[in-house]
């Protein structure tokens, strides 16, 4: 199957995530000093916080493919994707370009080629402002709610 990634009019965007979840694939980027990679978000939802990276799945593309898309075009960097962290279900009362938004998440967890990856290691898409490193351990209130169960999964997912 080939994949669609052509550009979606808004009009018929909004229309879909009025009346459907939209299926995402979000990357947990990991250091070898165990830290995970955090983007300051420019729009909504979330804008303004530290999030993790991630994309709507293209109709016929592969999860795996996604999320190296993901490191690519949000982070520029080449990732190699590993297990799925998990399955997740986000609610967002703002959106762009709609009211709100309903997704269905699955995570994976990657790395860069880069073992001591840094913030000048990644150039950053329009989506993002900033990057910074987080021991997970170390997410705490001052964090998005999605963040902080993603880094609890992350240290429960470590300790398996």
């Amino acid at each position: 199957m080939d994949v669609h990634d052509e550009f979606v009019p808004e009009e018929t965007f909004r229309e879909f995530i009025e009346r459907m979840p939209q299926v995402c694939v979000e990357t947990v980027v990991e250091r070898s000093d165990g830290a995970v990679l955090l983007a300051r978000r420019t729009n909504e939802p979330v804008e303004g916080e530290w999030f993790w990276p991630g994309s709507r799945l293209y109709k016929g593309e592969h999860l795996e493919d996604a999320a190296r898309r993901v490191g690519r075009e949000e982070l520029g960097l080449d990732l190699t994707i590993g297990d799925r962290l998990g399955v997740y279900e986000h609610r967002w009362e703002t959106s762009a370009p709609g009211p709100s938004r309903h997704t269905i998440n699955i995570v994976f967890r990657a790395r860069a080629a880069t073992a001591d990856l840094s913030a000048a290691d990644v150039t950053l898409d329009e989506q993002h402002d900033a990057v910074r490193f987080a021991q997970p351990e170390n997410v705490d209130e001052s964090y998005h709610e999605y963040v902080r169960r993603y880094a609890a999964d992350l240290l429960a997912a470590r300790d398996a």
